[in-house]
């Protein structure tokens, strides 16, 4: 019996984040005293709970000034010792431009820095550069451990990577399609990008798994303490400096009494 909080946080640089904030009650099992049982873990005197994950995803419908955007993967990228790299300390970014929806089946990556850049190639900051945000796992971001094949393998194939894109389609609502529940499997986003349609000059949908892998803890028993998910949007050359520094002054308020 879990709960869920959503909470999003619009700050005054533009930054937007995601908290998803999990509570409640861990499905609970008998296992006689003195045993570990493998898919589970001892959490009280012959009570156990089971290996699970939480998984969410988002539909992020962006427009980044503008309908027409596109949307990079950006890793950070080491160089070779060299004339370039005399100390044998740099490293830039790379930026690959995803342009169909087969090859923007992504995971993260931490080793990297991997974040994802939605652009807009159209618009221009003050700099000369194209507007942008860009989507930072900030953190657990686990994909499906369950197999393909699987019950919950087949109808949670969104959770099989972290990140798709889509073009705009006003009925691709769900990441699971409409009724998961009564369906075979396969529904959804695993449906709509097999025909690898094109993510270029069109308006795009990012679709962010990301959630739990949770290893249940003698202290999340009787009542869980609050897990964390979620995720941030940042703006990168959306602006053409720090938004937060013209800020109009505080007045200051005072009581009488």
């Amino acid at each position: 019996n879990y709960e869920y909080g959503f909470f999003w946080y619009l700050y005054l640089d533009g930054n937007v984040q995601l908290e998803v904030k999990l509570t409640g009650i861990v499905s609970p099992m008998g296992v006689p005293e003195g045993t570990q049982p493998e898919f589970g873990n001892v959490v009280g005197r012959g009570v156990a709970a089971p290996h699970h994950q939480h998984l969410f995803c988002a539909r992020l419908d962006f427009d980044v000034d503008g309908t027409v955007n596109e949307v990079y993967e950006v890793d950070a990228e080491t160089m070779p010792p060299g004339p370039d790299n005399p100390w044998m300390n740099a490293f830039r970014p790379r930026a690959t431009r995803f342009e169909h929806e087969q090859s923007a089946q992504r995971e993260t990556d931490s080793a990297r820095s991997r974040t994802w850049r939605i652009v807009n190639p159209q618009s221009r900051n003050g700099l000369g550069q194209p507007v942008a945000y860009k989507l930072v796992p900030t953190m657990s971001t686990p994909t499906m451990l369950a197999h393909p094949e699987s019950s919950v393998g087949k109808r949670a194939g969104f959770a099989r990577h972290n990140l798709w894109v889509t073009p705009y389609v006003r009925d691709e609502r769900r990441a699971a399609g409409e009724y998961p529940n009564q369906h075979a499997g396969g529904d959804g986003l695993p449906r709509w990008t097999s025909a690898d349609r094109s993510l270029l000059d069109t308006d795009v949908v990012v679709w962010y798994t990301f959630g739990v892998t949770h290893f249940v803890r003698p202290e999340d028993w009787p009542v869980m303490p609050v897990e964390y998910a979620g995720f941030l949007l940042s703006p990168y050359g959306f602006f053409d400096r720090n938004p937060a520094l013209d800020l109009p002054a505080t007045e200051e308020c005072h009581h009488n009494g």
